[in-house]
């Protein structure tokens, strides 16, 4: 069996946060706290996931949060065109991780079942649950279920061997991680089942958020997935960028072979 390379991409940053968006129990919530916004490939010889799909420059105007790279074209120094691409994981529909399944026509959508019906039922009446979905991006996806483009779990399922997806709701009600095989052991890419290492190991929630416990328990999910603490990849923490190798160009760092600063992330 082989082992599976796995890549962060990176394509926004937004720098003018501060402590009081990452966390809801805070003791400083003015601090300065960045964001960085990724995709991820998982590749295994001819084998090609994407998982996410970042968004484009008209959901960066729209909602004023620029991208610094497209992310149809920030897969190029990895060799990959937008319509090689048949296979991607959607952790979740919002629209950072959502944004550009149009950029991506050949793709089939793994989906869990359950963020389908969140994002198309009752909960978006609430401005609140809604505003981190866009309208055209679930409607793509509903596109691309009528297209046949779209393949739905419900928990725990396998995507290809050595990858699998695991239900973990909470931020999402269908938010799932994604479960890789590599040479350093089972890596987790929680995506937004924890956004931050501290979200996770201080157990201190996002607060973008539709059901708490699922959020908390979610975290002793991600721990339990994993290998060990420090193949957990959260979803928009900057220190993944200190603790991982680039990879083939400046916004792309290389994550099979695990962390070379782990102390950066956790006593493991």
């Amino acid at each position: 069996m082989n082992d599976w390379h796995v890549f962060a991409v990176k394509y926004a940053d937004r720098n003018t946060r501060t402590r009081r968006d990452s966390f809801i129990f805070d003791d400083n919530h003015d601090a300065p706290h960045p964001m960085d916004y990724f995709m991820w490939v998982l590749r295994r010889g001819e084998e090609v996931i994407l998982v996410d799909t970042g968004y484009d420059a008209a959901e960066a105007t729209m909602r004023d949060r620029p991208i610094r790279q497209d992310p149809a074209l920030s897969l190029a120094p990895l060799g990959l065109k937008p319509e090689d691409i048949a296979t991607v994981i959607v952790t979740h529909l919002h629209y950072d991780h959502a944004g550009g399944l149009h950029l991506f026509p050949n793709a089939k959508l793994h989906v869990q079942a359950a963020e389908m019906a969140y994002a198309t039922g009752p909960c978006m009446c609430h401005d609140t649950l809604r505003m981190p979905f866009t309208a055209g991006h679930i409607c793509e996806a509903v596109k691309r279920l009528y297209a046949g483009q779209v393949i739905f779990h419900d928990g725990d399922a396998e995507v290809a061997e050595g990858v699998t997806v695991h239900c973990i709701g909470g931020h999402s009600r269908g938010l799932q991680c994604v479960r890789v095989r590599t040479k350093a052991g089972w890596m987790v890419l929680a995506s937004d089942a924890a956004h931050y290492y501290e979200n996770l190991f201080a157990r201190k929630p996002f607060p973008i958020v539709v059901d708490l416990q699922n959020m908390l328990d979610g975290f002793d999910t991600l721990e339990r997935l994993a290998s060990r603490k420090t193949l957990i990849v959260p979803g928009h923490d900057p220190l993944v960028t200190k603790a991982y190798p680039k990879a083939t160009a400046d916004h792309i760092w290389r994550l099979d072979h695990g962390p070379d600063q782990p102390g950066l992330i956790v006593d493991d």
